[in-house]
């Protein structure tokens, strides 16, 4: 039994009016892509400016504070190799005046001796306790020099660290290591502003990429949206106005064979030829303008509740004939009565068309099974064949127009490579999905699923009684 929501229908049809363009959900998809390119590509251009701006204000800040702290370690290396402990490693507060010298330090200064250890004489009270850790020390003495960065906290912050090992005069060994510091807070400081603004910069940057790229992609498509439009139309068109002209050639081949008897059976075999083609031709038409009133979105489809397991029932009485003369069992298993929102004549076709395929690619005394069941709030209609199946290169491929995997085949069953198109447009106008698996040479399996209609008949009745008295009454 069916329900019919007159109210529901008007809102539906307005609330839906933006989804019913020509192509809207391949249009969707493209823009889409298209504003998806736009931000990838400003995107990795923004990572590749960012990079070479950040790294080129790294080493123009911080390049002159590493030379400054390798000339002044070469400094104190030689002054301690000449003996002059006092002023290579000078045991006062950093930023301080070394013994005997006329200059202010520009850099902590702090000596280690080939263990690692701090020498008897430093002073290291003055200096941050993350400076004198010597974990930069090991590195050093295997490798001769080392370098890093370390937070000293506090007001000091960050401190670039440089260490060079002193070797013996005499050639034989090393006697020590020389640590010298350089505060780099403000430079640290003025990159960790930078790389915010690069980052908030190209956040902002990327979101406006995205608006203005579905604005470019509306109107880069336009043309092609045009073009769409026209493309069916014309196809609506030509499909119109054909099935006039093979309607009266299939009418007048049906009445020359009236007189069969009068006729060479030449010439009766011909006209059985012209009734075939003409029937042939009629179905490819019919089938290509109800695929075109589907991408428009002009096709008339009601909105009523359904019973999806009657219809299913239905349909399957419908095809009995068909498949008893191919020696097919067609059976239905449901366990309860789904309900969705629909048009009941386009919804029967999508179902006569998957079990009229699941017919003709048979084998003789094979099975058919519809099944419909609910889960997670949508309504499942399954149609599983146990016929030759479809290699899985081709899978992917079925509902496309035209597409057949055996042609010839095809045109000797009588398939037109638009059935399954046209059950996959119907579920797509009922808001639900096609899905297809198979596995060959043991059957194919289709499902449409579509969300199911979750009040009950009453409440239905209700909901419509209510739209109507709400609207006015010439309107009724």
């Amino acid at each position: 039994m069916n329900w019919r929501r007159p109210g529901w229908s008007l809102l539906h049809r307005r609330r839906s009016h933006n989804s019913q363009e020509a192509g809207a959900t391949l249009f969707h998809g493209l823009r889409i892509r298209l504003t998806l390119w736009y931000c990838g590509v400003l995107g990795a251009a923004l990572i590749l400016f960012s990079f070479a701006l950040y790294f080129g204000a790294q080493y123009f800040f911080l390049q002159p504070f590493k030379d400054n702290a390798q000339f002044h370690a070469n400094g104190h290396v030689g002054m301690w190799r000449g003996g002059q402990m006092n002023n290579a490693c000078p045991s006062s507060s950093p930023f301080g005046q070394p013994p005997g010298q006329d200059y202010l330090m520009t850099e902590m200064v702090v000596c280690y001796d080939t263990h690692g250890n701090l020498l008897p004489n430093e002073d290291t009270s003055g200096l941050p306790s993350a400076f004198t850790t010597n974990s930069l020390v090991q590195s050093a003495l295997q490798n001769g020099t080392a370098n890093d960065m370390v937070n000293a906290g506090g007001t000091i912050g960050w401190i670039y660290r440089y260490a060079q090992v002193v070797s013996n005069p005499g050639g034989s060994g090393n006697i020590g290591v020389i640590v010298i510091g350089e505060n780099i807070n403000q430079q640290e400081t003025a990159l960790s502003l930078l790389l915010i603004l690069l980052l908030s910069l190209g956040g902002a940057a990327l979101v406006g990429a995205g608006v203005g790229g579905l604005f470019l992609s509306n109107r880069a498509l336009a043309p092609a949206r045009l073009a769409w439009n026209n493309q069916q139309r014309f196809i609506a068109d030509a499909a119109h106005e054909l099935r006039t002209p093979l309607t009266l050639l299939r009418a007048d081949a049906e009445v020359l064979l009236r007189g069969r008897k009068r006729l060479v059976e030449e010439d009766a075999e011909l006209l059985d030829d012209i009734v075939a083609e003409t029937n042939y031709m009629s179905t490819i038409a019919t089938n290509l303008l109800t695929l075109a009133r589907l991408d428009t979105g002009t096709i008339h489809r009601e909105h009523d509740v359904i019973n999806l397991t009657e219809l299913s029932q239905e349909a399957t009485r419908r095809v009995q004939a068909l498949a008893e003369e191919r020696n097919i069992t067609v059976q239905v298993e449901h366990a309860e009565d789904l309900h969705v929102i629909g048009d009941p004549v386009l919804l029967e076709q999508a179902i006569l068309s998957l079990l009229d395929n699941a017919i003709k690619y048979n084998r003789q005394g094979g099975h058919v099974t519809v099944r419909t069941i609910a889960q997670d709030g949508q309504a499942l209609l399954e149609v599983r064949d146990t016929g030759i199946g479809i290699a899985s290169e081709h899978v992917p491929h079925m509902g496309e127009r035209f597409y057949r995997v055996d042609k010839a085949r095809s045109r000797e069953v009588g398939g037109t490579g638009l059935g399954l198109s046209i059950a996959r447009g119907i579920a797509v106008a009922h808001h639900g999905t096609f899905d297809l698996s198979s596995v060959p040479e043991q059957g194919t399996t289709v499902t449409l699923t579509i969300p199911l209609a979750h009040a009950t008949a009453p409440e239905l009745r209700d909901d419509a009684s209510a739209s109507m008295e709400s609207l006015p009454e010439q309107k009724r």
